[in-house]
């Protein structure tokens, strides 16, 4: 490893004599940024300048203008040697996340009720989020675009936790579901005012491709699967089969390891 921090002449002849030791980590999808945040400052080889500043402090050492950060960074493996700190690889995550959107963005699917590539940043977050079998995702997106189309409430469990924040303990009741905050998408319309995690590339090319059909809701089997249906009917009878004691007869999405009481 390198004793001290190199100047970029340095660190580059350094390379090219094959001298440098280099170190890995990975940002996985779904995590929400202080996830990623803290599985930096655990790198030991890796320097944590983030640790303890404030929004904005974090917005300013980013340049993030401003932007909320969630969301704003590529899940993905990097690279990095001694000297390197978190906000070089989180500039690096920034960088790539706004060429893999941008490019989604630009060969999405017409028709779309996004006004802009954030707002399929944010949606794309939740399907990560509730993606449970990869194969899903498209689906998910689907139903989550109609019911947009539609003008009726995403009613998304994992936007009501993220908007819960440290309150949330394991369990969702429907207390929860009530109560207003700006994620919770049981009460709001339309999407909330930031992505809640980091989606990965599939979660977001599945955003802005989503499957065609007439599904409206879908409810977890329990094995990370879902049934979609079309009608509320048909969504009361699939929840009643997988999720009787867990649920009641309003949409619900979050996986059956989440429970729902009183």
């Amino acid at each position: 490893s390198l004793a001290a921090p190199l100047s970029a002449r340095e660190l580059l002849q350094t390379l090219q004599r094959g001298d440098v030791k280099t170190y890995q980590l990975t940002l996985l999808e779904g995590w929400t940024f202080q996830q990623a945040l803290n599985h930096l400052q655990e790198q030991e080889k890796l320097s944590a300048t983030l640790a303890g500043l404030n929004a904005q402090q974090l917005s300013a050492a980013l340049a993030l203008e401003g932007l909320n950060p969630e969301g704003l960074f590529f899940p993905d493996t990097y690279q990095y040697v001694y000297g390197d700190s978190d906000v070089t690889i989180l500039k690096r995550a920034r960088k790539l996340m706004t060429e893999v959107l941008d490019e989604a963005w630009s060969n999405r699917a017409e028709s779309l009720p996004y006004n802009s590539a954030y707002e399929a940043l944010i949606m794309a977050s939740i399907v990560e989020r509730e993606s449970g079998h990869a194969s899903e995702r498209e689906d998910i997106a689907g139903v989550f675009v109609r019911r947009l189309r539609k003008g009726m409430r995403l009613q998304t469990d994992p936007t009501v936790i993220y908007g819960m924040g440290v309150a949330y303990d394991g369990n969702l009741r429907k207390k929860d579901l009530r109560k207003p905050t700006p994620y919770n998408t049981y009460v709001i319309k339309g999407l909330p005012p930031t992505p809640i995690a980091l989606p990965g590339k599939e979660a977001i090319e599945a955003t802005m491709h989503p499957a065609p059909g007439d599904a409206l809701y879908f409810v977890a089997k329990g094995d990370g699967s879902h049934q979609f249906s079309a009608s509320l009917e048909e969504h009361n009878r699939a929840v009643q089969h997988y999720q009787v004691k867990a649920r009641t007869s309003d949409y619900r999405s979050a996986p059956a390891t989440q429970k729902n009481k009183e």
